[in-house]
């Protein structure tokens, strides 16, 4: 195997594997990536953990074709650090490979083809999504997704297709966070047939994958897998299995007590709050009453915080407790300069949604604290 290729496109496409690669395996070649010559002018790079692959694709001058098995992350800091130039590989006997890039030569220990994993392949694509629309979707729903191994339906979130909108929703038992967006192009799947739980991981490579892009991802399922395709990169993940929860039943209903809000300011006094807040509930009292919104924060080994916000508020007085991080999530991911909280009581579910966004429909739920 011989090629030629850029180091600024190598480094491009090697960096979006990085986040694929296995880290701590007890498999040693998931560590590596699968780089092999697919014509006479691209190579292919393939990274996987077994969960969830990144296959890509560089321009390059190919001369020999072949393929080899190298480690991920020593190749990767090859090409960051040589000079931005054309670099060559070459490939000698026992899988060795030469890398040479101007005066700089390596040689790296690799492996056979043979030894790496294989990858399922795509049917057709089943429906069109747009870059941006699945970036909103996952930004703010992903926070979301519980911690919790044990949890295995809760470990990522819903996409499903309903009647020309796509959804996705998360949630961790304590939260619940929904979002909506319309899809211009009728997809290839029938009516109410898309319901899939994407996995964190594969979450977080396709907010890398869409980050900046202006053409769409081709989506497509089979029996135990997803994929999402974006001009020459093709990202796959197993599709978790198990019942995502109804999350329908969670959604409040009743919340006569609703509160317009500055997005940054409420942000700022929850942040301030969080300082004095117990490290381990980073419990947060609001009380809201005619004209204002009083947040405080208190704890037997670090202090107390109190401030007051003037509200357009006229109705009767609720105090309630709500963990500062999980107000702090969804703040940091609203569009709007403003958000309006809706509330009923003090063991009742708050719901907050940001004020005339356009293009999404975007709930949050969020369960009160009983704070002493």
């Amino acid at each position: 195997m011989r090629f030629r290729v850029s180091r600024a496109s190598l480094f491009r496409e090697m960096n979006l594997l990085q986040g694929v690669v296995e880290k701590k395996t007890t498999i040693p070649v998931l560590s590596s990536v699968l780089v092999e010559t697919i014509s006479e002018s691209l190579v292919s790079l393939v990274a996987t953990d077994l969960d969830v692959s990144l296959q890509t694709e560089c321009a390059a001058e190919v001369s020999e074709k072949g393929s080899v098995v190298l480690q991920a992350r020593r190749l990767f800091d090859m090409v960051r650090y040589l000079p931005d130039a054309e670099i060559d590989f070459a490939k000698e006997a026992n899988d060795w490979t030469k890398i040479t890039c101007g005066a700089s030569e390596f040689r790296l220990a690799g492996q056979a083809k043979e030894h790496f994993p294989s990858t399922p392949t795509p049917g057709a694509a089943e429906m069109s999504i747009p870059s941006t629309a699945l970036q909103n979707l996952i930004s703010r729903t992903a926070y979301a997704i519980t911690q919790e191994e044990s949890r295995y339906a809760l470990s990522g979130s819903l996409l499903a297709f309903s009647e020309g909108k796509l959804r996705m929703v998360a949630t961790d038992g304590h939260r619940l966070a929904l979002a909506d967006c319309q899809v211009a192009d009728t997809p290839a799947i029938e009516k109410d047939q898309l319901r899939v739980i994407i996995p964190k991981k594969a979450l977080t490579e396709l907010l890398k994958l869409t980050a900046g892009a202006e053409e769409g991802i081709e989506f497509s399922t089979d029996t135990n897998h997803l994929y999402f395709k974006q001009g020459q990169r093709l990202l796959t993940s197993r599709m978790l299995a198990g019942q995502f929860p109804n999350y329908d039943l969670v959604l409040p209903k009743g919340n006569d007590k609703v509160v317009t809000l500055n997005t940054e300011k409420i942000a700022q006094a929850v942040r301030r709050a969080a300082l004095m807040a117990d490290e381990r509930s980073h419990g947060i009292k609001f009380e809201l009453g005619e004209g204002r919104l009083n947040i405080s924060s208190q704890s037997a080994d670090v202090g107390e915080s109190r401030e007051a916000l003037a509200v357009d508020y006229s109705g009767d007085g609720l105090t309630i407790g709500f963990n500062a991080q999980y107000l702090l999530d969804f703040l940091g991911v609203v569009a709007t300069d403003e958000i309006i909280i809706e509330l009923k009581d003090e063991q009742s579910p708050a719901l907050m949604r940001p004020s005339g966004e356009e293009g999404y429909d975007y709930k949050y739920v969020v369960m009160p604290m009983r704070l002493l």
